[in-house]
């Protein structure tokens, strides 16, 4: 499989979701690049990019681990589109993942129904 240019799929390698849609991907002869928040980190541009597109609050996961061990104050503290991505750069689990970026749009996270809607499946 030849990585396809205009694929590129965001997420950390051991989350469970992030699996899923790389494996989907692969199933169907789609090799995406691989940003991994970890490794490679987060650019604050990239994230005010994403979302302007699908809204800081689609973008940050409210329902993980991460999100449910910040304290009351940092939870209170994220109130608009820059206190959430001053967050999401200092805590990247904090962002809803996978991230599929695609001719220059973003989809977040991973269904497969949602995936096979994307490549006319």
């Amino acid at each position: 499989m030849k990585p396809h240019t205009d694929l590129k799929l965001y997420g950390i390698p051991n989350c469970a979701t992030v699996k899923k849609a790389r494996a989907w991907l692969a199933g169907h002869a789609l090799d995406a690049v691989f940003h991994d928040f970890k490794k490679q980190g987060i650019d604050p541009a990239w994230l005010r990019r994403v979302a302007a597109q699908t809204g800081w609050q689609a973008l940050l996961n409210t329902r993980g681990t991460t999100w449910r061990r910040l304290g009351d104050a940092e939870k209170a503290a994220v109130v608009d589109e820059a206190s959430a991505i001053a967050l999401m750069q200092a805590q990247s689990s904090v962002i809803k993942r996978p991230v599929l970026e695609r001719d220059g749009r973003y989809h977040i996270g991973f269904a497969e129904a949602q995936y096979q809607a994307l490549f006319g499946e």
